[in-house]
């Protein structure tokens, strides 16, 4: 690989990590961001020679990584309760798909696994442009997940992972496909003019692409430490979703990295102990009314913390040839620090916003 050509990787490789950190505070234009990365990044990297080794498990790998953090945003941005637990369902459910197919290697299951999650974030975000979407009902949030799903997802997956077909390759092999193509979005573009628009309601305020404020009691560290010292639990539902969080996305970033030679039910177990200690520190931290309220300043500190643990570990326990290669190591613990440094700190924007709004409703 040339110069020019490992620059270009290393670039895109590189937006591809920094670009969705957007999205929880422009979750729209960043998530659409790291979408039209995701598409054209194998054409970037071919158009400079390169095509790397084991794409299909780096590129599942990268979606897991920004939707991670787009799912995150749902507990600090959402208004709405049923939206998130549909979101929730979603992103899970293809989450578990994506491991199924690293262990399987069958791309069918993707198909079966659809990413629905992705789109139905964007769906939501795009509504939260013009109209409040606390007023929707969770049978409307369902059905609008379900159009997703079949008229949209499965269609795409079907291209993508089981024809594997290239929408490039396709407009230029086949001469009808393009004008089709553009003639199927000007009809839907007159659809939704015509026919959707004018029975759309009048817009509940001008639109912004911007995260909307955090609730009262929820603005700040501070606030939403305190919260944590009085309400947090160490054995609760929060943690085990965060050690599913993290078990699973581990499990698929080992099928690309180098000297993983733990086994998944190690790397569970390993990674179950790493969050609940992260878990036990942030809550006691909590309770001694110590915060930081720079993300950057927190990130750096767990990242700091998670270290001098995988030190630890390393040096207490038996050496067994396992998962402790110097990079694949880091890796593991920025990626451990960073998820769980955003789950801490947006879990009780959620459970602060829903509590008040169902205090007030009573």
């Amino acid at each position: 690989m040339t110069a020019t050509a490992t620059a270009v990787f290393l670039a895109v490789v590189g937006a591809r990590f920094l670009v969705p950190l957007l999205i929880p505070r422009f979750p729209l234009p960043a998530i659409v961001a790291a979408l039209v990365l995701d598409a054209v990044d194998q054409t970037v990297f071919q158009s400079f020679g390169f095509d790397p080794p084991g794409y299909q498990g780096y590129d599942k790998a990268m979606d897991v990584y920004y939707l991670a953090i787009a799912y995150l945003s749902t507990m600090r941005n959402w208004s709405s309760r049923p939206a998130v637990q549909v979101a929730r369902f979603l992103y899970f459910y293809r989450l578990v798909g994506v491991v199924a197919f690293e262990l399987a290697e069958a791309r069918w299951l993707l198909m079966v696994f659809p990413n629905t999650f992705e789109y139905f974030f964007i769906a939501y975000e795009a509504y939260r442009l013009f109209w409040d979407p606390a007023r929707v009902t969770l049978r409307n949030w369902i059905l609008a997940a379900a159009g997703i799903w079949i008229f949209v997802k499965l269609p795409q997956e079907w291209w993508i992972h089981v024809a594997q077909l290239d929408f490039t390759d396709m407009v230029e092999d086949v001469p009808w496909f393009g004008p089709a193509v553009a003639a199927g979005v000007v009809l839907l573009c007159l659809a939704y003019w015509f026919a959707v628009r004018p029975r759309q309601p009048a817009p509940d305020w001008a639109w912004h692409v911007a995260a909307d404020p955090l609730p009262d009691g929820a603005r700040t560290i501070a606030d939403r430490t305190r919260w944590t010292a009085t309400h947090g639990r160490l054995w609760s539902t929060g943690t085990l979703e965060k050690v599913a969080l993290v078990s699973l996305i581990w499990v698929i970033y080992a099928q690309v990295l180098p000297s993983a030679t733990f086994s998944n039910t190690q790397r569970i177990l390993v990674t179950t102990a790493f969050v609940v200690v992260n878990a036990a520190i942030s809550l006691w931290s909590a309770r001694a009314a110590r915060s930081v309220e720079s993300a950057l300043a927190g990130f750096g500190a767990r990242a700091l913390l998670n270290v001098a643990l995988v030190w630890l570990a390393d040096w207490l326990l038996p050496r067994g040839g396992g998962d402790l290669d110097p990079g694949v190591a880091l890796f593991f613990i920025l990626l451990l620090s960073l998820i769980t440094l955003l789950d801490d700190r947006y879990r009780p924007v959620y459970e602060i916003r829903f509590r008040t709004l169902a205090n007030t409703s009573r």
